[in-house]
């Protein structure tokens, strides 16, 4: 692809690449059998609504057979995930709405960018978006948003390279990490809000080079788990990076999953659980940005460890 045409598709896709254009990835890559994560399956997901598309973040719950999403039009949906011998096999939307601010009113875009979600163990969903810079809580499926909550620092953030993600850990301090890095830089901001505080940014966090932050998760094991996305004219990468938070810092980095490009479309949410033997899965979501050339695919991986 010429470059004037690629600049164009990454335009189009609303990605934002954290170093310039550059050829395919010739370094070493991980085996996928000396990987932690396996690849158990990937479902491609259709629906007729004109709403849907656009799936930027999931949570799953605890049991593996129910879960929310979010898209970058401003929509919230959840329904169930269905399973044959523990393989995923299909998905079904139960209910969907349009996300709301805390007058109980939609938004036009720029608004309504919503690309993280993270569900507390209270029930409650919270939601980043970008553009607009902030998280937005609902403390039920039908309430209102909570007060928006962000920082000032937020409105240094680039359009469409924000907050991809939100993670809330289990004593209910939320996480989140800006998309777009500055080319040269080592490290990413972590932002962070403990419970009936205010956002601080304590420490920061290593970068894998070409990887931006788009996706994340707590898991049961109480490590965080943090998806990240390469772009290229010649396709995508992801990676799953786990690493132990504490209030010093990030410790104990370590890549689980790395795919080859191309493997896998633009997956940006992740969730991530323990099944019934005791094996934590991830679950990830890849977003079609409304273009019939890329996929909206449900995909899983197993640990094995």
């Amino acid at each position: 692809m010429r470059r004037s045409l690629a600049v164009a598709f990454i335009a189009a896709l609303g990605v934002a690449p954290v170093l310039a254009l550059h050829p395919p990835p010739s370094g070493p890559e991980i085996a996928a059998t000396d990987q932690l994560a396996q690849h158990s399956a990937t479902l491609n997901w259709t629906h007729d609504a004109d709403w849907f598309g656009g799936l930027s973040g999931i949570e799953v719950t605890s049991d593996g057979q129910a879960f929310y999403a979010v898209t970058d039009r401003g929509y919230i949906l959840r329904g169930a995930l269905k399973r044959e011998n523990g393989v995923l096999s299909g998905v079904e939307i139960e209910d969907a709405q349009p996300l709301v601010d805390d007058k109980g009113q939609t938004r036009e875009f720029p608004h309504t960018d919503a690309e993280g979600l993270a569900l507390d163990a209270q029930g409650r969903l919270n939601v980043s978006f970008e553009h607009v810079h902030r998280v937005l809580r609902y403390d039920t499926w039908e309430s209102d948003a909570a007060w928006p909550s962000y920082t000032r620092a937020w409105r240094s953030f680039f359009n469409n390279a924000g907050m991809e993600m939100v993670a809330v850990d289990a004593g209910g301090t939320l996480y989140t990490i800006p998309e777009k890095i500055a080319v040269g830089a080592y490290e990413a901001l972590v932002y962070r809000r403990l419970p009936q505080s205010k956002w601080d940014q304590p420490f920061t966090l290593p970068l894998t080079p070409d990887f931006a932050p788009v996706g994340g998760d707590f898991g049961p094991d109480g490590k965080l788990y943090l998806l990240e996305r390469d772009f290229t004219p010649y396709g995508f990468r992801s990676q799953v990076r786990r690493m132990t938070v504490t209030e010093a810092g990030i410790e104990d980095i370590e890549i689980i999953l790395q795919t080859p490009l191309r493997q896998h479309g633009n997956v940006e949410g992740l969730a991530v659980w323990a099944d019934s033997t005791g094996s934590i899965r991830l679950t990830m979501v890849s977003d079609d940005n409304f273009l019939f050339l890329l996929p909206t695919d449900l995909i899983e991986y197993v640990l094995n460890e």
